[in-house]
């Protein structure tokens, strides 16, 4: 695609209110594919504004014809599906099968069930004497993370649409040009001007701008917990609304009565996925003390078939931060049983998929989310000990739970402190809610759960 050197603001793409740009790399081979702009308060204030301008018309909307433009927003992405997908790989990096199946595949089913929700969710309903309404909230300001660029964006926009919400999107400065094509279907969907908008930039100058407008009603963020806090308290300083999905630091709980090899391999399966670039990736896989040493060697096996299968992470400095936390395994004692610290190639910002043993829970690697295809393999005693390990982290994103009955890995699921858990390898569901216990984030995204983070309540007594 030919990248837009404007904003699309009220429907049109407009000139950027200053002149500096965003260079965009294809990190597998470290080439400029193309350049936008890098937009600033200005810019986010106009693009407010005609948020708050389309905002009464659009909330007057019937669900059904907001539905209707949603329907017509899902069937854009399927019909420019291979373009996106494409786009996704030059500026994400990931192989073309994980674009179109992934990167697409996953935000259309999301947008279709958004299509469906709109028309059919109860608005409405009867409390003894009174009527309760439920509300768009206002004008969302959207800030998206760069490791599943049009999911995160349809996961924001499509219920914040259905809601009957407004938007002003500030995606990641790494994939900016998937952010532009959704723009693109927006307009070709018939979404009035003003109901979507977009700014690239930078986090710290647009993102922030966004966050803290005096015109956002709702600021949803899916990203590091680190920022998280500063737009949360941005928030809190003018009370107003959050949705935050930050980080996670998942256990794998593979129980002795599981299928270990099938366990294993799903495990390491799931955090080379996407290069590890997954907030609810498993990245610690806990093994009981009979089964650890034939879970290593699975695990290392498993892990060694990947070396050419997956793409690079995002940048530079991604990959220089998923490398020093390998080094940082080796320093404090783990044992690298695959991989290591050491670039796969020349070009690009690869990393080797690495498997570390003999990770204590108060190792680095235990604790923080490294973001990259870092898998490290603890012990444990009995359930009780698996349980205190798994839920030794300040996250609580997801999980997975792996037994010989459902019944058991369900027993032990529920005393996991984390939002959701895949039982014995459980599929993606775009209708079920996601998102985190502690500092994994607030709220929810996806399905009904996440249509009614934009809304709010209003109750008439009579």
């Amino acid at each position: 695609m030919k990248a837009h050197d404007g904003m699309y603001i009220d429907g049109e793409w407009r000139p950027a209110a200053g002149t500096d740009a965003i260079a965009v790399v294809n990190p597998a081979d470290e080439q400029v594919i193309a350049q936008v702009p890098a937009g600033t308060a200005d810019d986010v204030d106009a693009a407010v504004r005609a948020a708050r301008g389309a905002l009464p018309a659009w909330a007057a909307t019937p669900p059904a014809e907001r539905a209707a433009r949603i329907t017509a927003l899902r069937d854009v992405l399927v019909a420019r599906k291979d373009e996106i997908a494409e786009t996704v790989t030059a500026e994400l990096g990931s192989p073309l099968k994980l674009s179109q199946a992934v990167h697409v595949g996953a935000p259309i089913a999301v947008a279709g069930s958004y299509a469906e929700l709109a028309a059919s969710y109860a608005f409405e309903e009867k409390v003894g004497n009174s009527t309760v309404h439920l509300e768009p909230v206002g004008v969302v300001g959207a800030i998206t993370p760069w490791n599943y660029p049009l999911h995160q964006i349809v996961a924001k926009v499509a219920p914040a649409l259905a809601a009957g919400c407004t938007v002003v999107l500030k995606p990641a400065e790494d994939t900016p040009l998937t952010a532009q094509l959704f723009a693109e279907a927006v307009h070709e969907a018939g979404v009035p001007a003003g109901v979507f908008n977009l700014v690239t930039g930078l986090g710290p100058v647009a993102g922030q701008a966004l966050a803290g407008h005096e015109g956002v009603d709702l600021v949803s963020f899916t990203g590091s917990t680190a920022v998280g806090r500063q737009i949360g308290a941005t928030a809190g300083a003018a009370v107003k609304r959050v949705a935050l999905e930050l980080g996670g630091k998942s256990a794998n709980v593979i129980l002795p009565s599981a299928d270990l090899a099938k366990a294993v391999n799903v495990g390491v399966a799931n955090v080379m996925s996407n290069s590890g670039q997954t907030c609810s990736a498993w990245t610690r896989m806990l093994v009981h003390d009979s089964q650890y040493d034939e879970a290593v060697a699975l695990a290392a096996e498993a892990a060694a078939k990947y070396g050419e299968r997956i793409g690079p992470v995002v940048n530079a400095k991604q990959q220089q931060r998923v490398r020093s936390y390998i080094e940082k395994g080796v320093a404090e004692g783990a044992r690298l049983v695959a991989g290591g610290p050491e670039a796969p190639r020349d070009q690009g910002y690869f990393v080797s998929p690495t498997v570390f043993a003999d990770v204590t829970p108060e190792m680095t690697i235990a604790q923080e989310e490294i973001f990259g295809p870092v898998l490290s393999i603890l012990r444990y005693e009995d359930e009780s000990d698996a349980l205190r390990i798994a839920n030794g982290t300040v996250y609580g994103l997801a999980g997975a739970v792996w037994a010989g009955e459902a019944t058991e890995a369900v027993a032990f699921a529920r005393r996991l402190d984390t939002g959701q858990v895949d039982i014995n390898g459980g599929r993606f569901n775009p209708l079920a809610p996601f998102g985190g216990y502690k500092q994994s984030g607030v709220g929810r995204e996806l399905g009904s759960h996440g249509l009614s983070e934009y809304l709010q309540t209003k109750s008439l007594q009579f």
